[in-house]
């Protein structure tokens, strides 16, 4: 049993640092896809200088609405369901 917690303390420590690094890697990729729109924009003459900035934290906050966002969860429950499953048909089959 102690073998269990200490498995189950490590891995989500372990997935915990995943998924922060993922998730800050995911926003920093969608910040600057979202600063090189804004210039193109302003090259075309569509965004006004002055809204770039509004530009990209409304972009921002799109993003943490976004499915994208919402996947990254999927470093917690894709390893912790086959951690699950490969316990279960190891002990009981």
């Amino acid at each position: 049993m102690l073998a269990l917690i200490r498995l189950v303390v490590i891995g989500l420590i372990g997935l915990s640092a995943i998924y922060l690094l993922v998730s800050l890697y995911s926003r920093s990729v969608r910040r600057e896809k979202l600063e090189n729109r804004a210039d193109e924009e302003i090259a075309e003459g569509t965004l006004n200088p002055a809204d770039r900035a509004t530009y990209i934290e409304q972009g921002m906050r799109d993003y943490e609405h976004s499915l994208r966002r919402k996947l990254i969860w999927g470093v917690y429950i894709v390893p912790i369901c086959v951690v699950a499953i490969l316990v279960y048909v190891t002990n009981f089959m």
